[in-house]
């Protein structure tokens, strides 16, 4: 059986730049219709977080900005149909990734306040960098390969073709004006070789080796789809 390691952010905030803090989490369609569609497949999926806190659920993500009320609808209720897994996350120091054929990092503004800066997540994407195995990350959570640099600040992603949500669709969030930085200039100053789609909120995935990257939650299923194309 396939096993399939999603790594979830724990953060229930994000900080802005005027020092409010914004109700985040994981987003719900970047966690659900991945975590649906390996699991339709057969595959097996273990949900881990920074310390193994329950990851909390951006409810914006089921509102307007979740597409319609049908879609919103059926995304609620297959998070519901999992909640029993999303409630009892194993902690993240305590997994291997390397007994896993694809880890995956769902996104959210969430991986802005923790995972980007988590050094065990780090750790982890450089040893599953190195071992050339399938690696994932949607949206928002491309951010998290920051940090894996070293203390010289030399990133092991330097280099790489990925993608992630955009300046200009980060500004299409009111708050998001409010950021202190954003993730496609992050991910260019780390030496990335960022890559985005022609038009903002249309799927656009990255593929470079091993490396899968999607920029945006419209970006979903299209990602879900090219792994399970690839690993079949």
């Amino acid at each position: 059986m396939t096993e399939v390691l999603f790594v979830v952010t724990a953060a229930t905030g994000w900080t802005l730049k005027d020092g409010s803090v914004h109700p985040t989490g994981y987003w719900a369609e970047e966690l659900a219709e991945p975590h649906r569609l390996f699991t339709e497949a057969g595959w097996n999926i273990t949900v881990a977080t920074p310390g193994g806190v329950a990851p909390t659920l951006d409810e914006l993500s089921l509102g307007g900005a979740g597409g319609l009320p049908k879609r919103r609808k059926e995304v609620r209720a297959y998070l519901d149909s999992i909640q029993g897994q999303l409630e009892h996350p194993v902690a993240l120091d305590q997994v291997e990734e390397s007994e896993y054929d694809l880890v995956f990092y769902p996104g959210g503004h969430g991986p802005m306040e923790d995972l980007a800066f988590d050094p065990v997540s780090g750790e982890l994407l450089r040893d599953r960098l190195a071992s050339g195995k399938p690696l994932a990350l949607l949206c928002h959570a491309p951010v998290a390969v920051l940090a894996a640099a070293d203390e010289k600040g030399g990133n092991p992603f330097a280099g790489r073709r990925m993608t992630g949500l955009s300046n200009a669709e980060e500004r299409l969030n009111p708050f998001g004006w409010k950021a202190k930085w954003y993730l496609q200039d992050a991910l260019t100053e780390a030496g990335i070789d960022y890559r985005k789609g022609l038009l903002p909120l249309r799927p656009f995935v990255e593929v470079d080796g091993a490396l899968y990257t999607g920029q945006n939650p419209q970006s979903a299923h299209a990602l879900a789809e090219r792994i399970l194309a690839d690993l079949a």
